[in-house]
Parts: structure tokens; sequence; C-alpha cells
């Protein structure tokens, strides 16, 4: 699906908008087309009432703004043993095969699916993120002939790591997606 599609757009926004949508599209076809084609025309709302189910869905089940805001709060005063720990679980929910690694710049070696990837996440909690540490990702990257390198950070990263990053291919993880990586596995207990 194309990424600014109607559909797209509509998976995007608040459910009810795509039932607004459908209601809509119903009392137009039945107020505009006769009694007997009415019914038919009416079924070209079907596909709004099922994006609406699909993003009433997947609003229901996502956590909340506060809670959000509380998992990073948690993770922010975690130790690394802790957090570590964490993540491997939240990891190993969604399906991959976690190891840890004690290679400069990658902390854990994840397996699924045929592919792997490496992550640095000792420094999630580090005020300032330069392009250093992503480099050294990159050549854990390289030694572990993983398909995808994972930089974990809870603060942004600086304008030069983050087009370094970009460049070079490495996913950034922020604290907004750590939490909703956290939430997912505590939902799954």
């Amino acid at each position: 699906m194309a990424e600014n599609s109607l559909f797209a757009v509509l998976m995007r926004s608040r459910w009810w908008i795509s039932f607004a949508i459908c209601a809509a599209v119903v009392a137009a076809s039945l107020a505009i087309f006769p009694k007997n084609i009415s019914p038919f025309a009416a079924l070209g709302a079907f596909p709004f009432f099922v994006v609406g189910c699909i993003a009433f869905y997947r609003q229901m089940s996502a956590p909340s703004p506060a809670q959000m805001e509380e998992i990073q709060q948690v993770i922010a005063a975690q130790s690394w043993a802790d957090f570590s720990a964490q993540l491997q679980t939240a990891w190993q929910a969604e399906g991959y095969d976690v190891q840890r690694l004690n290679l400069p710049g990658a902390d854990l070696l994840l397996t699924r699916n045929g592919q792997t990837s490496v992550v640095s996440a000792r420094r999630w909690k580090a005020a300032t993120h330069g392009v250093e540490p992503l480099r050294e990702l990159q050549a854990a990257q390289a030694k572990q002939q993983a398909d995808l390198a994972i930089y974990v950070a809870l603060q942004p990263l600086g304008d030069n790591a983050s087009s370094w990053a970009a460049q070079n291919q490495v996913v950034v993880l922020n604290g907004q997606s750590m939490a909703t990586l956290i939430a997912k596995s505590r939902k799954k207990r």
C-alpha cells in the first residue's frame, strides 16, 4: 500500500474517521440511488469499514501515551543488567533468538527467519550520541556478517550522528520505539 494512499492515511488516523466515511457513503448511496440499486452502491463503503476495524484494533491494543511515558521513565532509571534483560525478553517475545555479545559496539545478536541483527544498547541513557558508537556498531555488524545494525538510544541522536546513521542504514530505536516493544512483550506474557 502506498504511504499516502487514502487507506494508508486512514489506517494512521483515528479509527472513527473510517467509520464516519463508511456511514457517509452508505447514507449517500441510499439517498442518491434507486431503492433496487442502493444496497449494491452501499457496498462501496465496505473497504472503509474494514480499514476502520483494523485501525480500531491497532489503536485499542496500543499502549496509551501515559503508559508509554511511564515505560520510558522506568527504562531511564534501570541498570544495564535490568535493561538488557528486559530488551532480551521483549525481542524473544517477538520471535527472535537473542544472544549476548561482548564486542566493542555490539551487545546483542538477534536472529529470526535467517536474518541477523547486531544491537548496540549499552549507551541507551546517554545524553548525547555521537558518530563513534555508530561506527563501532557498523564494524561489529561487518564482523558478525549481520544483515542489520540497530542502535538503541533513549535521547535523540545529534544531527551528525542522525545523518550518519541514515546514510549507513543503521536503524535507531528511540525511546518511543523501545517503549512500544516493551509494552507489546508485557501484553504477550
